[in-house]
This record gives structure tokens, sequence and C-alpha cells, in this order.
């Protein structure tokens, strides 16, 4: 028993399945320009790739709000979890 009824089947399943391939080799080409472009201007402004990524991403993302949101919530747990007790 064969999952596909016809070769006509078979053919447009095989279709979808080299336009996704496509598609993911054009996925991994913008990521290794966006690997380029960060290690670039990491090296000629000093800054380092994983705030360029960050500024990127929350950029993209437009959530600055969020992302501040966030890191105030782990400044609270983390000043909290570290202090140290009077004794």
């Amino acid at each position: 028993m064969s999952m596909f009824s016809t070769e006509e089947d078979r053919k447009k399943f095989m279709g979808a399945v080299q336009e996704i391939s496509n598609s993911m080799i054009r996925i991994e080409a913008e990521r290794d320009l966006i690997r380029e472009i960060v290690k670039e201007k990491s090296d000629e402004f000093k800054v380092s790739k994983k705030v360029i990524n960050k500024i990127a991403k929350t950029y993209h993302k437009q959530n600055r709000a969020q992302v501040e949101a966030e890191h105030e919530e782990f400044m609270e747990i983390y000043d909290e979890a570290t202090k140290q007790k009077s004794a």
C-alpha cells in the first residue's frame, strides 16, 4: 500500500519538499549574512556581538518595553536572592 495514490500526488509532495529545501537554503544564507554583519560591526564599534544581536532582535520585534521589564524583573530577583542577611 502506497502513501500516494497516484504518481501525480507523489510529484506534488516532492515538489513541496523541494520548495521547503530551497527555503531552508535561503534561511541559511540570511543567517550567514547576519553573522557577517554582526562580526563586522562588533569589530568596527567595539560592541559585543551579544549586545548587537540583542539590539537587532529588540528592534526587529519592536518590544523594548518588554525587554526592559524582563531585565528589571531579573535584577529584582537577583538582588533579593544574593543579598546577605544581617545576623
